[in-house]
This record gives C-alpha cells, sequence and structure tokens, in this order.
C-alpha cells in the first residue's frame, strides 16, 4: 500500500482491536436502519406489530443457524427501526472453518480480512444482505446502515441483563425511542 492518503480516508473499525471476533463467544448485536427510518412495524401498546418489511427481516435472523450451523440463537427482538439480538458463537472441538481458496494465498489482507473467517462480521454481513436482497424486491428504498453495535457479553449476569432488555425493548419504545442502545 503506497502512502498517498496516508489514512487519510480510513474509517477505523467500531470493533473491539483486541478481541477476536470468530472466537466461541456470546455477541449482542444491533443492526439499525439508515436514517433510522422505521421500515419493521410499529409497538403498539408494548407489543411489536411487524410489517411485512418486518415479518422478512425476522424471517432472514432466523434463517442464520441454517447458513452459520456454529450459531446459536438466543434471545432477538425486531423493533421499528433495528434488529437487537445475541448470537452464540459455538464452533466446539471438531469444527474445521472453511475458507475460499485466495484467502489461503495471502492476498492484500494476509488472512486477517474478517469476511474471510466465520465469524460475528461474516455472519451479520451475510443478515444484513440476504434481507436487503429480500426485502428489495418489493421496496426498493430500503437500507441499513453501514455499520452495526456490538458488545461481547462476558458473563452470566451481563447476559441476563442483555437479555431482559431486548425482551422488554417493546414495552420501553415509548420512552426509549431515540435509543438503541442499552450499555
Amino acid at each position: 500500500m503506497t502512502d498517498k492518503f496516508k489514512n487519510t480516508y480510513r474509517i477505523s473499525s467500531a470493533r473491539a482491536t483486541w478481541w477476536d471476533y470468530n472466537a466461541d463467544a456470546a455477541y449482542f448485536a444491533t443492526i439499525c436502519t439508515k436514517d433510522h427510518i422505521s421500515y419493521f412495524g410499529d409497538v403498539i401498546d408494548g407489543v411489536m406489530a411487524l410489517s411485512e418489511i418486518g415479518n422478512i427481516t425476522q424471517q432472514c435472523w432466523e434463517q442464520i443457524p441454517i447458513h452459520f450451523p456454529f450459531v446459536i440463537l438466543d434471545e432477538f427482538v425486531v423493533m421499528p427501526n433495528h434488529v437487537h439480538g445475541i448470537i452464540v458463537i459455538d464452533k466446539g472441538d471438531d469444527y474445521v472453518e472453511t475458507r475460499l481458496i485466495a484467502s489461503l494465498q495471502g492476498g492484500i489482507t494476509k488472512n486477517k480480512n474478517p469476511m474471510l473467517a466465520d465469524g460475528l462480521p461474516k455472519i451479520i454481513r451475510w443478515f444484513k444482505g440476504k434481507s436487503s436482497y429480500e426485502i428489495r424486491k418489493t421496496h426498493a428504498d430500503f437500507a441499513w446502515q453501514s455499520r452495526y453495535h456490538d458488545r461481547i457479553i462476558r458473563d452470566q449476569p451481563e447476559h441476563e441483563r442483555i437479555a431482559n432488555y431486548i425482551q422488554d425493548n417493546p414495552l420501553n419504545w415509548q420512552n426509549d425511542e431515540s435509543s438503541t442502545f442499552p450499555l
């Protein structure tokens, strides 16, 4: 790489640099729509009423373990303008990761490209891509925010607190509409 731009236009990653997002762990992810547009439905009396787009989004979320058999989906909710979910990566001792041939050759990223490994970035990328593809068949203007928020869940009390937050998110929507991050 040349010094032409000297990282002037490089956007730093929002991921924790000290963590391997391919590791077995529980992750709390929040994925927002572009400009926080409420595509997915409305909260009525503390209950999320999904729109057509909301149903597609929920179906795509539920398909994650089909495409990533090492994933266990925990608590999740589709809200009017975002999705909250706990994704548990559990590859176990017998898991053998498959990568593209190009990744074995090194390439520009020297095998450090997170999209080539079976981890959280690839899972979220698949979900956003699949849901966008399906939604845009009938709603061409749909878009996700370019990034997502994640938190590595460190222990059982934190896991329970986040799961409760997700479960209660529709009940608290009136008070919490502008905030999508509990932490």
